[in-house]
């Protein structure tokens, strides 16, 4: 049986919030491959510093294209080692000339919590804990991984990618105007963007994170090549390898009028969401 998760009240998700901060501040910082390397080599170590105490953390070398990189691998066993794994991603290189905090310290904040309780009170499944390099420059890592993982026959239950879990809005745009009827005008969501395989999951895990945050569904045909904003995270790779997986994301610059400035700071986010996201991850993967 699944170890149930804890059972949030008032005081535990003020102690998550402030968490949370103090994560996401050491990560906020500029980390771009090309521009703050810098930057992104010691987001690199602080990374590997937090994961390292719940296993052993592979540095996943990669040289994709024009680019070099490296991603960061923890794999904890879960109850039944012998099922397919659950690879859950974020990207930790940021954008040019912005502290990246929604885009993409959220991810990473919400990783290493998920990390940490998945270590102490295991999953059904394994869980592969995977932080993305160069996802600005084109998702390198995640194809390189990808790649690799295809022609080794790998499987996966499923890919989850954390991208901007972090920020919320009065209004909310879409790619295509017919979406407002059916999501709503207002920012205030968790979108889980998946390929048609994982459509007849998203409805079990929409149910079990909405019990913690309000979450919304969207089943894309053909890996998204009809609506090119769904494609712009690591989970694009993974859908053109073939396998099923689901973007987290609270829609990036549909809702976020920081998305790629210097204004995307810790201040602007929106903390007890954020916290809400992190349960529901939580909850809603622990059974798959």
């Amino acid at each position: 049986m699944p170890f149930p998760s804890p059972t949030p009240g008032p005081s535990h998700h003020q102690d998550l919030q402030r968490r949370l901060r103090s994560q996401l501040e050491p990560l906020a910082r500029p980390r771009h491959a090309r521009w703050d390397p810098l930057g992104l080599l010691a987001v690199r170590e602080l990374l590997v510093e937090q994961l390292s105490p719940l296993g052993a953390v592979e540095r996943h070398r990669f040289n994709e294209g024009a680019g070099e990189g490296t991603n960061l691998i923890l794999r904890l066993p879960g109850q039944k080692p012998e099922l397919a794994p659950l690879l859950v991603a974020a990207h930790y290189d940021g954008p040019l000339g912005s502290p990246g905090a929604d885009d993409n310290a959220t991810g990473l904040v919400a990783l290493l919590e998920l990390a940490r309780r998945w270590s102490q009170a295991p999953p059904r499944r394994p869980l592969w804990i995977v932080a993305f390099d160069q996802e600005e420059w084109g998702m390198l890592g995640s194809r390189a991984l990808a790649r690799e993982l295809k022609a080794s026959g790998q499987p996966l239950q499923l890919m989850l990618s954390l991208e901007m879990l972090g920020y919320t809005a009065e209004t909310q745009s879409y790619p295509l105007p017919g979406m407002q009827a059916i999501y709503g005008d207002r920012g205030d969501f968790i979108a889980l963007v998946g390929n048609t395989g994982v459509a007849p999951l998203l409805p079990a895990l929409a149910r079990l994170m909405g019990a913690h945050v309000k979450t919304k569904v969207l089943p894309v045909p053909f890996h998204g090549r009809l609506l090119p904003d769904v494609r712009l995270s690591d989970h694009s790779p993974f859908w053109d390898a073939g396998y099923n997986a689901v973007m987290v994301t609270d829609t990036s610059f549909l809702r976020n009028p920081h998305y790629h400035q210097p204004t995307d700071t810790v201040e602007t986010l929106d903390l007890p969401f954020l916290a809400g996201v992190v349960e529901g991850l939580d909850a809603a993967l622990r059974g798959l």
